[in-house]
């Protein structure tokens, strides 16, 4: 089976890092994957998307993911800005950095299934930085069970390095135990 995933932030957020690091750990875990962005002439803080699919069968599509199985969301002010929810399928899951309540988000915007946590607030404790891409990462493996966030951690370190790999494998964990899913 092949979960398809569209990634919306702002220019600058992560969410292309997000996808690759995503593609890459499944890719480690004997999965097959692909991730890449969708750029226009977008610029730093615009709404921007990534996508990522990852499946136990080779991959033959290479194209934008216009129906996806679920939305990571790394800024809650796309909410009301971008429709990220289109074209999710019926049963399809929202995963949104927000500090609101869960039930108010799902029953806010309709979403079939939701999945929250305050990544921002996450990121700023334990990266001291409000950059949300791999503590998303961590509410998305909690809400889907793609991976485990110690499948993440080896790729955390390659592309982060010995002193902001284990702070962004931290916030990873922290996201996974503190998101709620609905």
């Amino acid at each position: 089976m092949m979960l398809e995933i569209r990634i919306h932030g702002r220019g600058g957020q992560g969410g292309v890092t997000s996808a690759e690091l995503l593609a890459k750990a499944a890719i480690d875990k004997g999965k097959y994957a692909q991730a890449f962005p969708s750029f226009g002439p977008e610029r730093r803080g615009a709404p921007v998307e990534a996508f990522v699919r990852v499946s136990d069968e080779p991959i033959k599509i290479r194209e934008k993911i216009y129906e996806p199985d679920v939305v990571l969301v790394l800024d809650p002010t796309l909410l009301d800005v971008v429709k990220v929810d289109a074209g999710l399928k019926e049963k399809g899951l929202v995963v949104v950095n927000t500090p609101e309540q869960a039930e108010s988000v799902k029953k806010k915007y309709n979403y079939p299934r939701l999945a929250q946590v305050d990544a921002l607030k996450i990121a700023l404790d334990t990266l001291g930085v409000p950059i949300t891409n791999t503590t998303m990462l961590g509410a998305l493996l909690k809400a889907t069970n793609l991976l485990s966030p110690a499948d993440m951690e080896e790729v955390l370190m390659e592309r982060f390095g010995a002193k902001l790999g284990p702070k962004n494998f931290a916030a990873l964990q922290k996201a996974f135990e503190n998101t709620v899913v609905l």
